[in-house]
């Protein structure tokens, strides 16, 4: 089954390139039949990086919490949600952005499964992982991550859209992307999705660490980052909904918010201090 799970890793890789490709090829041309194979092209990928991430699982009785097995997940979900938002909001271009961010992900994945194997966890490390809260705070973390993503993504094509504007400026990029409208809706919907699967994400991994007596757990960097993560990305709720913030302030804040997601993931892996340890 492992022989099987890599096969099936390389397969959705090669498509997923082979989408991206063609996600490019139709944002310019505008051919309506390109991008029905790119879409082709990556639902197919996300068949097989599903079945490849199943047959890992399988073939080792579990799917261990690993650097490499999070980015893989995080690939898998943010693909996931580019499929769910392109059937809600009928617009077809996020996939030439988020594609590649998901091969890159896959990418990333490998790299780090064969330069950084997962550290021997003792037992009290064990007995804190092995519990179904567990398993769904990093699942709900992961996919939080992923909306983020999105939102993020869609908030920079508005920043950078809205200064294309300004200066009367205009090219085959900004006649082929939404309205700006459209953007900030995207960005608001992804965000507002995100978030209360975050705060869920979090609240599972707080009452798993009272409920092992975890020393000081609140003193963890990587459990204040995600409250930073989570109280920017709540503040740009707020902008958005209950005070009337300029969208391109809004917009920043996205962006900012996006930026701490990426610090906490470089931390979750890297920081020797801390009892968190599933990222190692």
């Amino acid at each position: 089954m492992a022989q099987a799970s890599d096969v099936l890793f390389w397969f959705a890789l090669a498509l997923y390139i082979g989408a991206t490709v063609l996600y490019a090829y139709q944002f310019v041309l505008k051919r309506s039949s390109v991008g029905w194979w790119a879409r082709f092209f990556t639902g197919a990928g996300f068949i097989c990086q599903t079945l490849s991430i199943g047959a890992r699982s399988w073939s080792m009785w579990n799917t261990e919490f690993t650097g490499a097995n999070q980015l893989m997940l995080a690939s898998w979900a943010l693909v996931l949600l580019y499929f769910v938002m392109e059937h809600v909001i009928k617009i077809k271009i996020y996939g030439t952005f988020l594609v590649p961010v998901a091969a890159i992900l896959m990418t990333a994945a490998r790299v780090v499964y064969r330069l950084a194997p997962p550290t021997a966890l003792s037992a009290l490390q064990r007995t804190q992982l092995d519990s179904w809260r567990v398993a769904f705070h990093v699942a709900m973390i992961v996919f939080a991550n992923a909306g983020f993503a999105f939102g993020a993504v869609s908030a920079i094509l508005f920043l950078w859209q809205e200064g294309q504007l300004k200066k009367h400026r205009s090219n085959i990029v900004t006649r082929r992307l939404p309205s700006l409208a459209t953007l900030q809706l995207v960005a608001r919907r992804s965000v507002s999705f995100a978030f209360p699967i975050y705060t869920a994400g979090i609240l599972l991994g707080i009452i798993r660490a009272i409920e092992e007596s975890v020393d000081r757990w609140w003193f963890d960097p990587r459990i204040m980052m995600a409250g930073v993560v989570w109280l920017t990305f709540g503040f740009y709720l707020t902008l958005v909904y209950r005070h009337n913030a300029s969208t391109r302030t809004s917009s920043w804040v996205a962006v900012v918010g996006f930026i701490f997601v990426v610090i906490t993931a470089i931390i979750a892996r890297t920081a020797p201090v801390g009892f968190h340890v599933f990222g190692l």
